[in-house]
């Protein structure tokens, strides 16, 4: 009788153990980007595409960034198409939305980091509580036209709250224009892209796109920027 109790007590133990480590393990992969991953779902929207003549995108408004455009909408490949959703999506327990750009010509999928979406989520909240005390935004200094920081302790922070690049490790600042919309600055990584990789991009031209050329992601909540004398600026349009 003691070694069934035993036994009951063991098998318990490691269920309960199990139950708790699970969720944390769980959580370290999908916050793994994963290239087969990518394939795997790129493979599944070509596919998708030639059987019904569109793609399976979830509807969003015409204003909306074309970086986050396009959301994949993993209810029209499953199960069909995909067995399931990926692990590190959004959809199954991630922390990535799986996103299609230049849907007019090549199709690619690309992932959005939405922990840096939280970040711009919360300065937008810490905005709109300021407002509601007082009747202007704290203009910390100009960038540009329409380009903006604000004072970070006046919102309530400690520290500067910044946003860890997808690409680069590099803590990114946040910036406003003049609708109090938030966006991240990419010029820190923007200008590495620029050094490091080979392009022909001219004044005028909007050279974001260079930071995807060996990236899993977009850049999301970014604004346009273009180049002079051989660095990164905004591109006001």
């Amino acid at each position: 009788m003691k070694r069934l109790l035993l036994s009951m007590l063991i098998t318990g133990l490691t269920v309960v153990l199990t139950g708790c480590l699970y969720p944390d393990e769980r959580l370290e992969k999908n916050r793994i980007p994963y290239e087969d991953q990518l394939q795997s779902v790129e493979e599944a929207v070509i596919n998708f595409r030639k059987d019904t003549g569109v793609l399976p995108i979830e509807n969003r408004d015409m204003k909306t960034s074309i970086y986050i455009k396009y959301p994949i909408d993993f209810g029209k490949l499953i199960p069909r198409y995909l067995p399931e959703p990926p692990g590190n999506s959004f959809q199954n327990g991630g922390v990535f939305q799986y996103v299609l750009i230049d849907v007019e010509k090549d199709p690619k999928v690309k992932l959005v980091d939405l922990e840096t979406v939280e970040k711009v989520k919360d300065y937008r909240m810490k905005i709109r509580l300021y407002l509601e005390k007082h009747d202007f935004v704290p203009f910390e200094d100009v960038l540009a036209n329409k380009r903006y920081t604000l004072n970070y302790t006046k919102l309530g922070y400690e520290e500067q709250p910044f946003v860890k690049s997808p690409f680069t490790g590099n803590n990114l600042p946040l910036i406003v224009d003049e609708q109090n919309h938030v966006y991240i600055d990419y010029s820190m990584d923007l200008y590495q892209a620029l050094q490091n990789t080979s392009h022909d991009y001219q004044k005028g031209d909007d050279i974001r796109d260079i930071l995807m050329k060996d990236s899993m992601f977009v850049p999301a909540f970014s604004v346009p920027y273009t180049v002079k004398n051989g660095e990164p600026v905004f591109l006001i349009r």
